[in-house]
């Protein structure tokens, strides 16, 4: 019997296996490798200690999501997008969401892992899609920490007391537009936070998520302003015109705005961590969107009353509705500067820690290297003084979450260094909505489908139709010109989708039950996610699609390239097993099942 040779042990043997790429392409693309079999998860070395319970995790999704994104991108979907209707932007996307979190959190439940959307994905479409899945989340979480850090700058003015133009970025004129502005304070943040995280977030992470409500609460205080003595003799006639710009451009705001919401799902990473997942992490996950989704409502609506849309700084919305009020209330913004910097540095550290989850379990699954699965036996104490950064990488390199930090924060620390706002905001927002509109079609499919024992192909037809008609909707809603025949076209897509729908729930019985919680009134709230995501989707500008292709298919070439060949590798070692779709019923679920008890 002819012995398996490693792909990547001799350039000859690389050439061999690029030359097999389709028939390993066939096995391995839509292999559904349960990710909790011991002898894949005991790649990581130490397990991680489950000591998380729900407040722990309201804690983590709120210190994650206001910071990067409230403080951020309020102003410019205001400013550039929504008007005063940026409330409803942040209805809309909370809206969205809350039922994504729902998708997230049934995943959760029934599999306590730390891969997130990608280990949700690898169980029902299979390696290749999961791969693209958790390409684009690694890449969302660099760029939303680079949308932070480039905020921090602004906010850090603010604090500061300086004026609203000085300038703390500088410009070099041969470089692009949009790529031209250097911002070494981002590049800092990034890079200290990074060591920090590194060195002592795994023993102290948890409390770290509390600063940011200090934060909320700075910000929260132009509630108390009065609005005749904030303005003094300027007449806001444009403040209280809801949509002020055009009627859609509340959605564009929401797309904007989404950013905003992406730290809930890294409270889903640290699943593995939960003590009692059945009743930690629905509370958790839910808890910290709903909450997060009124403060947000909260602190818009208040930065409306204050100022005219026009006149909102986009780089530091709150603090800048001081600065342009009356003299007696410009040291708000230096408090509400101090409050946000602190914000936006605590959901930095939170995004580090989901990120590093995430590439935990890519590693595990093998489609990267199988370092990337290492978790560090025992956090350095504090009592000891730290080594040298290379020394901590001599040390450590051949197995750590702290040095993969590294490795995401310097990339983050890059793209921050000379990336303009608006153009990470939608990046940043177009892989956050492909990532859940993934997510909730997984969970359809995982409930409706078992593959051995039922067809696939009524869940996938139903997918595919709906996910269609949504896009029309979608393009009639962006592009149609307005009249009768528009209104018409959309009634009819609305019609169509009902139809689909209601056909889809009335043939096609369930496959699965969730044994211990499960998304309500399925497959609706699943279905109402999709619809959501991709018209969310279709605010975004021809640019960030753009991006987003060259990034997809970098992210493609290197599965082909490397990852599908790496995995194959494993499989014929016996280091990864190849499922045709088996229930996920078996260590998992006993785990959670002792867990409960």
């Amino acid at each position: 019997m002819e012995t398996h040779s490693p792909s990547f042990s001799s350039f000859k043997s690389y050439l061999r296996a690029l030359s097999d790429t389709p028939n390993r392409l066939s096995r391995r693309a839509c292999s559904s490798t349960s990710l909790e079999e011991n002898r894949v998860r005991v790649r990581s070395g130490t397990e991680m200690k489950r000591t998380l319970r729900w407040h722990d995790l309201i804690g983590f999704g709120v210190g994650g999501m206001v910071g990067a994104g409230v403080f951020v991108t309020t102003g410019n979907a205001s400013h550039n997008s929504a008007g005063p209707a940026v409330v409803l932007s942040y209805v809309i996307a909370g809206l969205s969401a809350l039922l994504s979190a729902f998708c997230y959190t049934e995943f959760a439940v029934d599999m306590p892992v730390a891969g997130g959307a990608f280990s949700y994905i690898r169980v029902t479409f299979g390696e290749f899609l999961a791969f693209l899945t958790g390409a684009n989340l690694i890449t969302d979480y660099v760029l939303s920490n680079a949308v932070a850090a480039r905020g921090f700058t602004a906010y850090l003015g603010t604090a500061l007391g300086l004026p609203t133009h000085t300038p703390l970025r500088f410009t070099i004129h041969s470089l692009p537009k949009g790529y031209n502005e250097i911002d070494l304070i981002a590049v800092a943040v990034v890079l200290l936070l990074t060591l920090y995280e590194g060195q002592f977030m795994v023993k102290h992470g948890v409390d770290s998520p509390a600063h940011s409500i200090h934060s909320i609460c700075d910000s929260d205080g132009i509630l108390e302003g009065e609005l005749e003595e904030l303005y003094g003799t300027r007449k806001p006639k444009k403040c209280w015109r809801v949509f002020p710009i055009r009627s859609f451009g509340v959605f564009n705001g929401a797309a904007v705005v989404y950013v905003s919401y992406i730290g809930y799902d890294a409270v889903s990473t640290m699943a593995e961590e939960v003590r009692d997942p059945v009743k930690n992490i629905p509370i958790g996950v839910s808890g910290s969107v709903i909450l997060v989704t009124i403060l947000y409502c909260l602190m818009a609506a208040s930065m409306s009353a204050l100022l005219p849309y026009d006149m909102i700084d986009p780089d530091a919305p709150f603090s800048g509705a001081f600065k342009e009020g009356s003299s007696g209330w410009k040291w708000v913004s230096n408090v509400i500067g101090v409050g946000a910097s602190f914000g936006i540095l605590t959901s930095l550290l939170v995004a580090m820690l989901g990120q590093a989850r995430y590439m935990c379990v890519i590693g595990r699954s093998c489609v990267v290297p199988a370092w990337f699965a290492r978790v560090h036996p025992q956090p350095q104490p504090l009592s000891t003084p730290p080594p040298s950064l290379l020394e901590f990488i001599r040390r450590n390199s051949h197995l750590t979450l702290e040095i993969l930090s590294l490795h995401l924060g310097i990339f983050t620390a890059a793209i921050a260094l000379f990336t303009d706002l608006n153009i990470l905001l939608n990046l940043v927002s177009i892989g956050t909505l492909f990532v859940f509109y993934m997510v909730a079609n997984a969970v359809i499919y995982r409930r409706y489908v078992m593959i051995g024992s039922t067809n696939p192909w009524p869940t996938l037809s139903f997918l595919f139709c709906f996910s269609l008609t949504s896009v029309m909707f979608t393009l009639l809603w962006q592009f149609a010109p307005s009249g009768k025949p528009k209104a018409f076209m959309l009634g009819a897509c609305i019609a169509v989708a009902i139809a689909v729908l209601q056909l889809f729930h009335f043939v096609v019985p369930q496959a699965r039950k969730p044994e211990f919680w499960g998304v309500p009134l399925m497959p609706y709230i699943p279905s109402i996610s999709i619809f959501l995501n991709i018209f969310l989707l279709g605010s975004l500008d021809r640019p960030s699609y753009v991006r987003f292709g060259f990034f997809s298919a970098l992210a493609v070439l290197v599965y082909v390239l490397y990852s599908v060949h790496s995995s194959f590798d494993a499989e014929e070692d016996g280091a990864l097993s190849r499922k045709t779709g088996e229930s996920m019923k078996g260590p998992l679920e006993n785990e959670v099942h002792t867990q409960k008890v």
